[in-house]
């Protein structure tokens, strides 16, 4: 007498015929939800200094970017851009807190501030901010500069 036994069905395969559809469906939500650049510069492009001794930072989201040069009309003297507005010295530690509120409470004491100053920015007006930033606790500093060697910021 012959058995008859069932056949057994194994799982079947998952499908990937959506899977270019999903693929495609958060490549552009990236794409839209992305922000390239947050401030647009009224002051010309500094020049950045060389260091050898050149770190990146590790949370950029927890840095707050002051930047110092020659503006793009030609008025003498060096100007702080806070954001996407040319300001004075005064105006930083407003800035500063600014910047803290719009952070979490657990995240403020990592913010860091970050100066991008020009090679030929004046020594006295980077010192008047960091002046306004020790006023309000804001002691995490930060020099943005290029990798090389520091001899090469001397000009002959």
């Amino acid at each position: 007498m012959a058995k008859f036994g069932k056949k057994k069905k194994g799982t079947p395969g998952i499908s990937t015929a959506s899977l270019p559809d999903i693929v495609f469906m958060l490549l552009f939500f990236f794409m839209v939800t992305t922000v390239m650049r947050e401030t647009s510069l009224k002051i010309q492009q500094p020049v950045l200094p060389k260091a050898t001794e050149v770190k990146k930072l590790e949370k950029k989201s927890l840095v707050s970017y002051i930047y110092v040069g020659k503006s793009k009309d030609g008025t003498p003297g060096d100007k702080i851009q806070l954001n996407d507005r040319i300001s004075n010295v005064e105006e930083v530690k407003s800035f500063i807190f600014a910047e803290r509120a719009e952070r979490k409470e657990i995240d403020v004491p990592k913010m860091t501030t970050s100066i991008k100053a020009d090679m030929e920015a004046n020594v006295g007006t980077i010192t008047d901010i960091k002046i306004q930033l020790r006023d309000i606790n804001a002691l995490k500093l930060n020099y943005s500069t290029r990798k090389g060697s520091a001899l090469d910021n001397i000009k002959n």
